[in-house]
């Protein structure tokens, strides 16, 4: 079981904002109560971030992920600090079976 997190890299946000980012979507996708969070929590929480080009290539995943029934948080920043608000900054998809979650994020290189 595992999580992923995709982080737009075309915002060119610092560490700190990537980092805060990846946690909101991480708090996000584990808060609905399931078995699969259960057994996720259970196995130690694995979680990847990735990268991807733009906001077209996170939209794409987000289809994908809700098209075969995978949880699937985006995050929109609130525009404190290095973004506008509203702007969708990454998403979180899962905690699901590595094999599920292989088959959105796969192709992706790591953060």
């Amino acid at each position: 079981m595992k999580l992923a997190i995709a982080v737009r890299k075309d915002l060119k946000m610092g560490k700190g904002k990537i980092a805060a980012q990846v946690a909101h979507a991480a708090v996000e996708c584990s808060l609905p109560s399931s078995d699969k969070k259960n057994r996720w929590i259970s196995e130690g929480q694995k979680k990847i971030v990735v990268w991807v080009k733009d906001e077209n290539e996170l939209q794409t995943l987000i289809k994908k992920a809700k098209s075969i029934g995978v949880n699937c948080c985006p995050i929109r920043d609130a525009g404190f600090t290095q973004i506008e608000p509203g702007t969708l900054t990454c998403a979180g998809f899962g905690p699901d079976e590595d094999f599920v979650i292989d088959s959105i994020t796969g192709g992706f290189k790591l953060v």
